[in-house]
């Protein structure tokens, strides 16, 4: 039986752009002898992805991320979308685009998250919001998660 973990993120735009933090670090550290900065920025990495509010590059890895940041868990796959549309409505005053603010288009989101998640799927939207600001929702479906099975859920 699948679950559901909301997450939700807004904040400055030149943070949001930081993909190294956004993304784990290598399995291996870089090899000895390799540039101290490399070294250091590995580290910086190492220990910042796990535990960062930032949305990661693949939504699986919300999972990994602390507890603490799980905004909701659903069994239904139709709650768990009915609160990304919460959110959508929440923001939607905010968002840089008026074609992002359509009501209409924002309602398929919602519907399509709905399908998705029921389908074992994660969802992950993303909006521009007044500048410099960037929003990042995500549910990400538990036990397992289609696309990193081997990932555990924080929350059962």
């Amino acid at each position: 039986m699948h679950h559901h973990h909301g997450y939700l993120w807004a904040g400055p735009r030149e943070r949001f752009d930081q993909e190294a933090l956004r993304r784990p670090s290598h399995p291996e550290p870089p090899p000895p002898g390799s540039k101290p900065e490399l070294i250091q920025r590995y580290r910086e990495v190492a220990a910042e992805f796990p535990t960062s509010g930032l949305p990661p590059l693949e939504t699986a890895y919300w999972l990994i991320k602390p507890r603490s940041l799980v905004r909701g868990s659903w069994e239904e796959a139709k709650e768990a979308a009915a609160w990304v549309g919460e959110r959508l409505a929440e923001f939607a005053p905010r968002f840089a685009s008026e074609r992002d603010r359509d009501t209409t288009r924002l309602a398929r989101l919602v519907n399509t998250a709905a399908e998705q998640l029921h389908s074992g799927a994660d969802v992950s939207y993303g909006f521009y919001l007044e500048r410099p600001s960037y929003l990042s929702l995500a549910v990400v479906t538990c036990s397992p998660n289609r696309s990193i099975p081997e990932l555990a859920c924080p929350v059962a």
